[in-house]
């Protein structure tokens, strides 16, 4: 689910667009009149849509979108003069008077670009530390010695009690490390 905060200067205007989003199915977290409370609830989450207009009561989407955190998207319901003037600045943009179905489409475009990221980022391999790989070093090292494995099958011991006790690969090098200590 992509957390979707609608951030208006009118309170009706903004339950409004929030009642027309879940009425096709979208769910949105949060509504706020200013840019603080945007950011406020922005802050709390990894990612996700904030719906703005170009003026709140409090900041213009200029500076509201240089403050967002990374993982935010920003779509800007404003007049085409206003639109005019930012494109570049990765915000996605919808001109006033809004069609609904272009609102939809629109939320459900970006935020399928978030879950996009999130699954790739998901995928991506995870860094080890130079600690961690000398903790892998260890418990190889060890288990070379003392059991006259290969490096292959000391990896594959430890990828196995990885497995079996539903840790990574770290913490049962550890393990291992600790039991053959002792």
């Amino acid at each position: 689910m992509t957390n979707i905060i609608v951030a208006l200067p009118k309170l009706d205007n903004a339950k409004s667009i929030k009642n027309i989003l879940v009425r096709s199915g979208i769910q949105v977290t949060g509504i706020c009149t200013t840019g603080a409370q945007a950011l406020s609830q922005a802050d709390s989450m990894h990612d996700g849509i904030l719906i703005c207009n170009y003026k709140l009561a409090d900041m213009m989407y200029d500076r509201l979108h240089e403050c967002l955190p990374a993982g935010f998207e920003m779509l800007l319901m404003a007049p085409q003069a206003v639109i005019n003037e930012c494109y570049g600045n990765d915000i996605v943009c919808l001109s006033m008077p809004l069609q609904v179905n272009d609102l939809i489409n629109t939320v459900n475009m970006m935020a399928d670009n978030i879950e996009r990221r999130r699954r790739k980022k998901r995928l991506q391999p995870k860094v080890r530390t130079a600690e961690e790989e000398a903790v892998l070093t260890d418990a190889k090292t060890l288990l070379m010695e003392r059991n006259h494995m290969t490096e292959q099958e000391a990896h594959r011991y430890l990828q196995k009690c990885s497995m079996d006790s539903g840790t990574n690969m770290v913490e049962a090098a550890e393990m291992v490390l600790t039991m053959m200590k002792e």
